[in-house]
């Protein structure tokens, strides 16, 4: 018998959530964003979807093989969606759930990466791994450094693609290998492994020490699905959501999408204290509104004491 993930309705209080979140590391939330929504970003991306080469030549050849020739990405999805960056990302119940998960760890944290992920006829089944692996040099134990979540923009089920996942496994043993280690150790036996399968405008989310990967897709329809992360605000983040989401357009979306990206430093205060403003005591989102944010790199004496 599979394994199986608990679900929630999207308008289920975030601390139900949580628990199960605590204990089995991951849940799904299901109808979590509107059709409406899923439409909306689905015609937004599609441009940039049609344009990425699953075949383009990646930095380092072990990201090409983890990703296989069959997945076409797309980065910096909140640069690029608008309904994206303010309707997914700053989604309110994700957004309690990272309070829960990720602030007794820090005074504010931010978004990790948002790319779309459409694993075409013929993807093979993605390395099972733990996201929180990109920050290997963190001692243990440690806080949960990650919350992670797969939001699905075509229904996904297990001939698609749908994300495999082993329930508990953010309280193995192994979770204090190293990333290389833990990739050396036995493949889990099937009956461990559950399948995300869900209508669109849903998603699985989990933390950074749950094994998961993505499913083989053995249908002739491409399977599309965003990877939304989040991560502690002292971590360096995965992609550079500067460079992803440049100021001209962070000016263009709300405080909290901007704050997620970046656009405020991480501090002791709390999240309310603290802004890449203070080069000028002003607050940075009317800076940005002025286009008044500094361009060049900032020198460490520019900053004063």
């Amino acid at each position: 018998m599979t394994t199986t993930i608990e679900r929630f309705a999207a308008d289920r209080d975030a601390g139900a959530i949580c628990a199960a979140i605590e204990r089995d590391g991951v849940a799904i939330v299901e109808d979590l964003l509107s059709p409406e929504v899923v439409t909306r970003v689905n015609d937004e991306v599609e441009a940039a979807v049609a344009a990425a080469d699953p075949y383009e030549e990646m930095f380092n050849p072990v990201m090409q093989a983890f990703h296989g020739p069959c997945t076409k990405q797309v980065t910096g999805v909140p640069g690029i969606s608008p309904t994206f960056a303010t309707d997914v990302m700053c989604d309110p119940l994700l957004l309690s759930i990272c309070d829960q998960v990720l602030l007794p760890s820090c005074a504010r944290y931010q978004l990790n990466l948002g790319h779309l992920l459409q694993r075409g006829p013929g993807a093979e089944e993605q390395w099972l791994h733990r996201d929180e692996a990109v920050w290997s040099d963190v001692p243990q134990p440690h806080p949960e450094l990650q919350l992670a979540s797969v939001i699905a923009f075509v229904d996904f089920t297990r001939e698609n693609g749908a994300t495999r996942i082993i329930p508990g496994s953010h309280r193995f043993d192994d979770r204090r290998l190293t990333p290389a280690e833990q990739m050396q150790r036995p493949r889990p036996d099937p009956d461990e492994l559950a399948y995300a399968e869900m209508p669109a405008g849903s998603a699985v989310v989990y933390v950074g020490g749950t094994i998961h990967g993505g499913g083989a897709n053995q249908t002739q329809h491409p399977r599309r699905g965003a990877h939304l992360s989040y991560c502690l605000g002292w971590l360096r983040t995965e992609e550079n959501n500067y460079l992803a989401v440049p100021p001209e357009i962070a000016a263009t979306l709300p405080r909290a999408a901007q704050e997620l990206l970046g656009y405020a430093v991480h501090d002791s205060i709390g999240r309310g204290g603290g802004y890449l403003g203070m080069l000028r005591m002003q607050d940075p989102v009317e800076l940005l509104a002025r286009g008044e944010l500094p361009r060049a790199p900032i020198s460490v004496d520019r900053l004063g004491s």
